[in-house]
């Protein structure tokens, strides 16, 4: 493996999704032993080394990977859908409101039973539009969702934020969520 995009792309299969793959344990917090990685990656013809993993760590533009205090684990922070990682997050002081960014084809499923984790453990929300467009954009034509973030939490609902900034929630009803302005949308693009 080569590019940076790349190995980020193979790391989030394995620290995310399917860490059987390769074979290396993910603890309930997703921490891999970094050295236990390398191998069972060179195992299936994969170059990985510490210093290589260093710099997608820091390098990657919407970080995340964490590499341990003591350099000797790894995790993605969030996005997890193995069974395996359960991470306990803290829930912090919430901003007025958050948006999530998708493509146009999924606004009637949307509208009819909300944001949804699906295969994830938490459904992802930005505090920014032009990030959430950003993620939109990999799915088709974005559009933006704004969700009432204040009332969920009044109504009981938990949000945490993931050490990249990442705002996460089990689920987002229908009733606090509002599509955004479309051509406010499309100009931010």
């Amino acid at each position: 493996m080569k590019s940076h995009t790349q190995t980020s792309k193979f790391l989030s299969l394995i620290l995310r999704h399917k860490p059987e793959q390769i074979g290396p344990q993910l603890d309930q917090e997703g921490w891999a032993k970094i050295a236990e990685l390398i191998e069972a990656a060179q195992q299936h013809n994969v170059l990985l080394d510490e210093t290589f993993l260093q710099a997608i760590v820091e390098q990657n533009d919407k970080k995340r990977f964490q590499i341990s205090d003591d350099g000797l684990m790894i995790r993605a922070v969030q996005g997890h859908s193995t069974s395996t990682v359960q991470r306990q997050m803290i829930a912090l002081k919430l901003p007025q409101s958050l948006y999530h960014g998708t493509a146009s084809r999924f606004i009637d499923s949307i509208q009819t039973q909300g944001l949804i984790a699906g295969q994830r453990h938490y459904v992802h929300l930005s505090e920014n539009k032009e990030t959430a467009l950003n993620v939109g954009q990999r799915y088709g034509k974005p559009v933006l969702f704004l969700i009432n973030t204040i009332q969920m939490h009044k109504d009981g609902f938990e949000f945490y934020q993931a050490e990249n900034g990442v705002w996460l929630t089990k689920h987002v009803p229908t009733q606090y969520l509002s599509l955004n302005d479309q051509t406010n949308a499309e100009s931010l693009v």
